[in-house]
């Protein structure tokens, strides 16, 4: 698709061109975010962002077609912040599961999650599950080794857990940027055990985690973020999605 006269975003097209797009066989992708905070100096939508951003990065390589993001997700740990919302993860779980049998009935026969939020992948695999044979992947943007392998490399054990300095990094290339002096003295260093204990946004009560860990950082050294490093996070994790689709 020439993104010079058909726009990658689906709410962008007419239902004729939907269709049109469909009888092409190419998949369709669905970025999965959240609304909540992320410390100091990143933006609220920071998971919906980055899902968003790399899914159309990928999208304008292939030719594709990018969903709206779902961005009202499971985030109880972070109700203590002003601004988060969250749904229970039942009700997310459900609202994906509609969305996902939405698309297979109007006729896309591959549907891509983009997933760029912790707490949603438990409730995603689920609909993965729930809605075979049909072909529905779940991927997180950071899932990819190259991608992995630029944050160790750029931020090191200060990537942490929770307002990374690489999605903070990605949402800085076309979104809103902060003063890093918001989140200049580092947060408490986490412990691997820490780490693998709480992966998947298994965190504490909203409370006792804002008690825990005051600012919003959850080992997340954001200050660290530069929009040059997301830039190239970008566009590794969006061509690592255009070779794992073109398979």
């Amino acid at each position: 698709m020439d993104k010079n006269q058909n726009p990658i975003a689906l709410s962008q097209l007419t239902w004729p061109e939907v269709d049109a797009y469909i009888a092409t066989g190419k998949p369709l992708l669905l970025p999965l975010g959240s609304f909540e905070q992320h410390g100091p100096m990143g933006l609220m939508g920071t998971d919906y962002l980055c899902a968003e951003t790399v899914a159309m990065a990928a999208a304008e390589i292939a030719g594709w077609l990018v969903a709206p993001a779902l961005v009202y997700t499971p985030a109880p740990f972070n109700m203590a912040f002003a601004g988060t919302v969250s749904v229970s993860a039942p009700t997310f779980l459900l609202l994906l599961e509609e969305v996902c049998q939405c698309f297979i009935n109007h006729g896309f026969k591959e549907i891509y999650l983009l997933n760029g939020h912790g707490a949603n992948l438990e409730p995603a695999r689920q609909v993965v599950k729930n809605l075979a044979p049909h072909t529905i992947k779940l991927r997180s943007w950071w899932d990819f080794d190259e991608v992995q392998a630029l944050r160790q490399k750029a931020f090191g054990d200060w990537e942490g857990m929770h307002a990374t300095p690489a999605e903070i990094s990605i949402t800085q290339v076309h979104h809103r940027r902060l003063d890093p002096d918001l989140a200049k003295d580092p947060p408490v260093r986490l412990s691997a055990a820490y780490i693998k204990a709480h992966s998947g946004d298994r965190h504490a009560d909203p409370i006792s985690h804002q008690r825990t860990f005051p600012d919003g950082r959850v080992g997340s050294h954001s200050a660290l973020a530069r929009p040059h490093i997301g830039t190239q996070l970008i566009a590794l994790a969006a061509q690592a999605i255009v070779d794992e689709l073109s398979d």
